[in-house]
């Protein structure tokens, strides 16, 4: 629970600290004694002071991340995002959705895009994502993400957006007339996602690192913008409106690269799927889509050639996916030739992913146990973004509902 929910603040009534003496002592004994005298007996009082009731425990830094709807989850969301939820679940307080909103800022199809959304959550959950351990929501189904963005749209400047690289390649690519609106504004609409919950760390790819920069800048604008004493003189607390996030970037596995290309990411929107290994390709697909990746010529395998990134890219494919040490894959490995290697290659694959696609079939069998789980993530994640929206709305002069 971050200190923006928190309801109480205990403090010292005026009156104490303005006195002293004995006047003060035994104004501070009649406060006491009834207090006493309501949690302990009689003999309990005769043997002197009880022991210290424990510290409350420390509240876990809480985590939010998400992945697009948009075409099939692949082995790059898996490796450099959704596997290391798994981990990151124990140790935080975790909120993974599925941001279809973000989904439609380009072209995309309208009735494949509420199939997608059940899918990559049983896809979450096939992986490993416990919802007793993680809350697991649909973004659209949390209002308050949509209803942040336009307070924070109105103190974020257009040329912080104009900065954005994603932004200048994707509609550099598409065409003027086929960009809307919505691929300008939508790091502003990521920036919401994560100060909607006052989120300690943003799990991040390399490449993700600027948008969390902006969400950043956005956070520390608004703050000095509305609070503070500016907010307290309109009946708030005072203080922040929100925390500033901190980047998690994973130490292997933030990156994955494109089968095709060892330079490119591995992308749902690469117009070949054999520039990628989605989870739920079947093993005939797996088998024949490592056979045909690129390779080079040169003799053995390494990971730090720098003219080599395609064997680097799966080198880390394969250290990650067995759970290996570099050091080990390198031993294993480095006197290997590509036919030998891809073949240990598709077998870790296969038996990695087997489970998960078997898992996954159970859950999409039983839809009543998904919307269940949606439905009660959406609920947690509803009353920390009320709270923080309602704090905004307050602080920014809208009269209350």
């Amino acid at each position: 629970m971050s200190r923006a929910l928190l309801a109480h603040v205990l403090h010292r009534p005026p009156l104490l600290a303005s006195r002293s003496g004995a006047g003060a002592r035994g104004l501070l004994a009649s406060r006491i004694h009834p207090l006493r005298r309501l949690n302990c007996s009689a003999a309990e009082a005769a043997a002197g002071p009880t022991e210290e009731a424990p510290a409350p425990p420390a509240r876990k830094k809480r985590v939010v991340s998400g992945v697009q709807p948009t075409g099939m989850v692949h082995l790059g969301n898996y490796l450099g995002a959704i596997k290391n939820w798994v981990a990151l679940q124990d140790s935080y307080e975790t909120f993974f959705f599925i941001v279809d909103l973000h989904a439609i800022t380009l072209p995309y199809d309208a009735p494949e895009l509420s199939k997608s959304t059940r899918s990559t959550a049983a896809i979450y959950l096939a992986c490993g994502i416990d919802s007793s351990k993680a809350s697991i929501f649909v973004q659209s189904h949390v209002r308050a993400h949509v209803e942040l963005m336009w307070l924070l749209s109105s103190s974020t400047p257009i040329g912080w957006l104009n900065r954005m690289i994603q932004f200048k390649e994707k509609s550099r690519k598409a065409g003027d007339e086929n960009v809307g609106v919505a691929l300008l504004t939508y790091p502003v609409l990521m920036a919401s996602d994560i100060l909607l919950y006052q989120s300690d760390l943003v799990p991040v790819g390399e490449d993700q690192t600027q948008h969390l920069e902006l969400t950043r800048e956005i956070a520390e604008r608004v703050n000095n913008l509305y609070g503070g004493r500016k907010w307290k003189k309109l009946g708030g607390r005072g203080g922040s409106l929100f925390k500033v996030p901190e980047a998690l970037i994973p130490p292997a596995g933030a990156r994955v690269m494109s089968l095709t290309d060892g330079l490119s990411k591995m992308s749902k929107s690469a117009p070949s799927d054999q520039s990628r290994i989605n989870l739920l390709d079947p093993k005939d697909v797996i088998v024949n889509k490592i056979k045909r990746c690129k390779t080079d010529s040169f003799p053995g395998l390494e990971f730090d050639n720098p003219e080599r990134p395609e064997c680097r890219n799966l080198l880390a494919i394969y250290q990650i996916i067995t759970g290996k040490t570099k050091e080990e894959v390198v031993s294993e490995c480095q006197d290997m030739n590509w036919g030998t290697f891809k073949t240990t290659l598709t077998d870790a694959l296969i038996e990695h992913l087997q489970p998960i696609q078997a898992r996954y079939e159970e859950i999409m069998s039983d839809p009543g146990y998904l919307d269940n789980v949606l439905l009660e993530g959406a609920g947690k994640a509803s009353e920390i973004a009320d709270i923080t929206l309602n704090n905004v709305y307050q602080a920014m002069g809208f009269l209350r509902r």
